[in-house]
């Protein structure tokens, strides 16, 4: 049995990197930008409208993962791109990045596994209808470079993270996380700044 139990992990493993998306397959040629070196490791949750996402250069996107633009496949986007993604970045397994006007995400960006990205969410206002046939305005979100997404994040519309920010795990982020800190609970605080990078000051804690 172990026999046949390898033999079918090495088969997988194989198919897996085949079914990968990549810049020269045909599902990679279909984004506004796919930079070379970058994945989408098989098997993605969903990938919808392509053309309006920006992946950069030695990114990895890991499997099960959501990456859409708009809310229905063939949607004509107001905005190009709708979704970026830069070099470097690794996007953790079971994630989820829906954009529908502006994510911008920046380079040597890290998630862990199950973060949820997105730019829009639903209204409540008008209790004659159901919460999911009402929408608020999008708010564009921001990830800065070098920050650190941790497992089960949730990243809300208007939220601006900074430049070499840690999110804790299970946060909720909804406003503006300044550089160089530690943020933490939901919705997510700053409980610890690092550095004063304009005036050079020493770390804090």
């Amino acid at each position: 049995m172990s026999r046949v139990g390898d033999a079918v992990a090495s088969i997988w493993e194989r198919l897996a990197l085949i079914a990968a998306v990549g810049p020269d397959s045909r599902r990679g040629k279909k984004f506004a930008a796919f930079g070379s070196g970058s994945i989408i490791c098989f098997p993605p949750t969903s990938l919808m409208n392509e053309k309006f996402i920006e992946i950069g250069t030695d990114t990895m996107i890991g499997p099960h993962v959501a990456l859409s633009a708009g809310m229905v496949p063939g949607q004509e986007c107001l905005s190009q791109p709708v979704v970026r993604i830069g070099d470097r970045c690794l996007i953790g397994r079971g994630s989820g990045i829906v954009g529908h006007f502006s994510i911008d995400i920046g380079d040597d960006v890290w998630t862990g596994h199950h973060v949820y990205i997105t730019d829009q969410n639903h209204g409540y206002e008008n209790m004659d209808l159901p919460i999911s046939q009402q929408s608020m305005p999008e708010k564009p979100v921001r990830i800065g470079s070098g920050s650190w997404l941790g497992h089960g994040t949730v990243v809300l519309p208007g939220a601006d993270i900074g430049e070499h920010v840690v999110i804790g795990a299970n946060s909720v982020v909804t406003g503006v996380i300044p550089s160089f800190s530690v943020a933490v609970g939901a919705p997510a605080r700053v409980v610890k700044l690092m550095k004063d990078r304009e005036d050079g000051g020493s770390a804090s804690g």
